[in-house]
């Protein structure tokens, strides 16, 4: 695990909705991309109305902690968008909205303005056989769709859905030759998500899914829906498909609802992922179903 100090170079709108910060200098020469379409990193923020107070954590071997007697960076998950070593680039494309540590920065940023990150992970992961790919996801995946397409194969045929607040957050993505795109409106935190509609109109009961692969990024708990559907009703193995959950409505306040549930059914569902007997995958759908019923 790796800590990173870059800056911004500049600040390109995409859409509406969506604005494009590319970070370079500091720390980035060193920065290794995994290059995988969906890799992700923890983004380090500056301090209240400094902007340049930036107070990294320092890297363990398997973590990272913050330096005695300085504050705790705030800290957001993003996905990379593109990553030029040979400029020691990296872009990131922030979803616009008028609240949140991520979304304020990014709407205000300036070449110079300092920023932080961890060393990548990537998840999307096809298996050997792969002649075709779903990818369906909100606004908050775009840049991994974009990122996968281009990544993608010319023999891989790629059906691509994606869910946007309206059309002024349409944007042009990658070509290629045997992908079809298709833009649905609506969701994002403006009316309910539509993505666990959009999968099972997609991929209803009886589908084919031979050689495919399966890839699902959005708002999380739309995606529970979603993962049991692949899991369940389709009977996939869990290297078939990926669903990754990017954003919660109420993420603000989840750790302090979490902490007010009774210690005994914190412990309980804390337990699930001590010594799994089942997939994983299993593990969550089960684990997600009681936090559903549990309001969370």
């Amino acid at each position: 695990m790796d800590i990173y100090r870059a800056a911004v170079a500049r600040v390109e709108p995409l859409t509406a909705t969506m604005v494009r910060v590319t970070l370079t200098g500091g720390d980035l020469p060193a920065f290794t991309s995994t290059g995988v379409g969906d890799e992700y990193v923890r983004l380090f923020f500056p301090h209240g109305p400094d902007r340049h107070d930036l107070s990294l954590p320092v890297a363990t071997e398997t973590s990272w902690e913050t330096p005695e007697g300085r504050p705790t960076a705030p800290m957001r998950t993003y996905t990379i968008r593109a990553v030029r070593p040979e400029l020691h680039e990296i872009d990131i494309d922030f979803v616009l909205h008028d609240h949140g540590v991520a979304a304020t920065w990014a709407a205000a940023a300036q070449p110079g303005d300092p920023l932080g990150l961890n060393s990548p992970t990537g998840l999307y992961d096809p298996p050997a056989d792969l002649t075709r790919q779903i990818l369906i996801a909100d606004q908050t995946g775009l840049p991994a769709v974009a990122r996968l397409l281009e990544n993608t194969p010319e023999h891989v045929t790629t059906r691509v859905i994606v869910e946007v607040p309206d059309e002024a957050s349409v944007q042009p993505l990658p070509d290629h030759p045997r992908a079809k795109v298709t833009w649905t409106y609506g969701g994002n935190g403006h009316s309910a998500s539509r993505l666990a509609e959009l999968v099972t109109t997609a991929l209803p009961e009886d589908s084919d899914l031979t050689g495919t692969y399966l890839w699902t990024a959005g708002e999380t708990t739309a995606l529970r829906t979603v993962r049991k559907h692949f899991r369940k009703t389709l009977s996939l193995p869990s290297e078939r498909f990926k669903v990754v959950g990017y954003w919660a409505p109420n993420a603000d306040t989840w750790t302090e609802r979490w902490e007010a549930l009774p210690a005994t059914v914190r412990a309980e569902l804390e337990a699930l992922w001590e010594d799994p007997k089942d997939d994983l995958e299993d593990v969550t759908i089960e684990y997600e179903d009681r936090l559903s019923g549990l309001g969370l």
